[in-house]
């Protein structure tokens, strides 16, 4: 399900997915329609980024799909 949070975020602040791909150290824009598309969720250091940037609440543009991804790979860390 797209991720219209992010969107109309990005779009306030009149920047492109490839602007904001560069503003977070991304070569193309690939991952920031990936996240706007709900492919993926971006890790947990990026989000906190993007929110940052697009002035927004973390919890607003991503709700909890970020702390699920960030405990998910912490638990594979703790297992492995």
């Amino acid at each position: 399900m797209k991720n219209h949070n992010l969107i109309k975020s990005r779009k306030k602040k009149n920047l492109t997915q490839e602007k904001l791909a560069k503003m977070l150290g991304y070569k193309g824009k690939q991952s920031v329609a990936n996240w706007e598309n709900g492919n993926v969720s971006p890790p947990l250091e990026t989000a906190i980024r993007i929110s940052q940037i697009l002035e927004e609440d973390i919890f607003f543009l991503f709700e909890n799909k970020v702390q699920e991804t960030h405990t998910e790979c912490a638990e594979k860390k703790e297992v492995g």
